[in-house]
């Protein structure tokens, strides 16, 4: 069987937690993306739901946010906060 290549662009960080969950999973990140390409030619269809409410943990915005939370922990700047405190910023939003 031939192979080809395909180059595809990804958001850095995404692309890292893939290839960490593939590792976790006993596999590398090409092995993955042929299971989604046969999965979508035996079924003839994404292999998965695609909605427009998409879960807002995962939106651009909120990615940038844990990134930017993350450089500040491993900076060292690290803000501790009460849970009092923490139910009080979430109700303010």
């Amino acid at each position: 069987m031939s192979t080809s290549n395909i180059n595809v662009q990804v958001d850095e960080f995404l692309l890292k937690e893939f290839d960490h969950f593939c590792k976790d999973v006993g596999m590398n990140s090409s092995v993955a993306i042929n299971l989604f390409i046969c999965a979508v030619l035996r079924e003839r269809r994404i292999p998965f739901d695609i909605t427009d409410h998409a879960d807002p943990f995962y939106s651009i915005s909120n990615m940038e946010h844990l990134r930017a939370s993350v450089a500040e922990f491993e900076a060292g700047r690290v803000v501790e906060k009460t849970m009092e405190e923490l139910i009080f910023m979430e109700k303010e939003i």
